[in-house]
This record gives C-alpha cells, structure tokens and sequence, in this order.
C-alpha cells in the first residue's frame, strides 16, 4: 500500500529540507506543495498578504489530487496549517502527517537567514500571521511531532523511526 508523508509546519520549520532528505532515504517521489501554489497566491504572499481559506483550497485539492496519483510513495511538504487543509490533504490516502514544531525565535532565525541567501517568496514579515493560522496537529491520527532543534540528519532520523 503507497504511504504519503506530509511533512508539515510554518515557514521557516524546514520542511523542504526535511522533506527532500527524508523522501531520499524513504526513495519516496518529493513534492514541495510551493510548487504547486498559482501565481495569484505568489503574488499575494510576496507582497506580505497573507493567504486565506480561499486561496489555499483550490491549491491544497490539486496537491491531494497529485499525491494521490502518485504510482509509489510520496514525501510532500506542504504548511497544512489548520485540520480543514489536513482534512483535504488526508483525501489523498494513506497520509502520515509529519509536523516540525519550533519556537518562534528559530523560525524567525531561520527565515531571516533564508531570506539573505535565496529568493524565497515568503517573507519573514508572515510567520506571525502563520503562527496564528497554524492549529497545532498534536493528538490527530496519524500525525508525528518532531522538534526542529536538532539538526537535519537528526531530525530525519527521527521521523523515520517513529514512521
């Protein structure tokens, strides 16, 4: 049965990089769901807009829609702030959510450093308005927490033992 990992958290948490890394070791198909955003939602978020329920549904139903058609395993990371964008990613099947939980003072580090070295369309500006939105996943089925304190390797090790 194909296993599809959404790797899960705010800006900043390490998704991709979790997701990259564990989707090698899991030899998983990688989807960064940024990828999948249209451009009105790049557009809005890279001038400080925050997205809204709106935005997110028709991007978070084609996401579900392409990791359910994958033939094998996927790793996908993807914010999944609130249960409802979970609830529509789970449609996918077999979803094994994955949450990097950090404090706010790492993930403002990080996306500053991010910031100086790439030209990512998230501006640090947003991890507030994300930091409200986010609906913690503790306790929902199928969902692994995972500190962000450690660094990369571990964390990946991490998540691959309590898959």
């Amino acid at each position: 049965m194909k296993q599809h990992i959404i790797v899960m958290g705010v800006s900043g948490c390490g998704k991709s990089t979790v997701g990259i890394g564990l989707a090698e070791k899991l030899q998983a198909r990688f989807y960064d769901g940024d990828d999948y955003h249209p451009q009105t939602n790049i557009d809005k978020m890279s001038s400080g807009t925050p997205l809204n329920d709106a935005d997110r549904k028709p991007w978070l139903q084609k996401l579900a829609r392409v990791v359910s058609q994958t033939s094998g395993n996927s790793v996908t990371a993807c914010s999944a702030l609130k249960k409802s964008y979970r609830d529509i990613l789970r449609t996918a099947g077999n979803v094994t959510f994955v949450y990097l939980e950090g404090d706010k003072q790492t993930l403002l580090e990080r996306l500053t450093k991010r910031s100086n070295n790439s030209d990512h369309f998230m501006p640090s500006s947003l991890l507030d308005s994300q930091l409200d939105t986010l609906e913690d996943p503790k306790g929902e089925n199928e969902t692994i927490v995972i500190s962000i304190k450690e660094n990369i390797p571990t964390i990946i090790n991490n998540v691959i033992k309590q898959l």
